[in-house]
């Protein structure tokens, strides 16, 4: 795999990197017991750690909650899918025959395998391999202020809260098929609604829904 050879990672187990682009229709087409989700898992929580160590060394003045919303910017699906492509992860990606995905599921694959990356280097090089790792590809990121996600949602809350306002999201309205649903929420505020989102998720339709409030405030 040229991507080791690219950042001088000398595998132990070469398997587990190659698990880590099993896409669950290739490993059941295939009879395969295993595909990338739990690599994905456990690289999840390395990458959470690395990034929360670095923010918090930082700068000390950072509140948990400021930590807490930095961070998210790095690990959001938007940001996993640019290291993904910037390192060629999709490249490596095996699907079923056949399987067509949508452009979500497509994006959201390609944002899982850095995950699965992390969770394959980890289990087989260790920690500090898993840190050398990001320290050349996601710090960088942070270090220049890359934004790949803004908070709206805790913005209007915070701005409710000082103004002793209650602030809830309704589900309007929901169409399309399962695996590929719109949804739409409102912003409440104080029984009113001051701001309508759609998205993919009822999280992704929050947010936006927040944006918009926030523009009325």
């Amino acid at each position: 795999m040229e991507l080791l050879k690219k950042f001088s990672i000398k595998p132990l187990d070469p398997h587990l990197y190659e698990l880590a682009f099993l896409h669950e229709s290739y490993s059941n087409e295939n009879n395969l017991e295993e595909c990338y989700e739990r690599l994905e898992f456990l690289g999840d929580a390395a990458l959470d750690l690395v990034v929360s160590e670095f923010l918090y060394n930082m700068d000390s003045d950072l509140t948990e909650g400021q930590l807490t919303r930095i961070r998210s910017n790095y690990v959001c699906k938007k940001a996993l899918y640019t290291y993904s492509i910037e390192l060629g992860l999709d490249q490596y990606i095996k699907l079923g025959a056949g399987v067509e995905l949508t452009k979500r599921e497509t994006d959201s694959v390609i944002s899982d395998v850095f995950e699965s990356f992390i969770g394959a280097l980890y289990l087989d090089l260790g920690m500090e391999s898993v840190k050398e790792f990001l320290f050349k590809t996601v710090i960088p990121h942070i270090k220049n202020k890359d934004i790949f996600f803004y908070d709206y949602k805790s913005e209007l809350k915070q701005l409710c809260d000082q103004n002793g306002f209650e602030l809830i999201y309704e589900l309007i309205h929901e169409e399309g098929e399962p695996h590929d649903k719109i949804f739409t929420m409102a912003a409440m505020i104080n029984g009113e609604k001051c701001g309508i989102g759609n998205g993919g998720s009822k999280k992704e339709a929050e947010q936006n829904a927040a944006k918009i409030a926030l523009s009325e405030f």
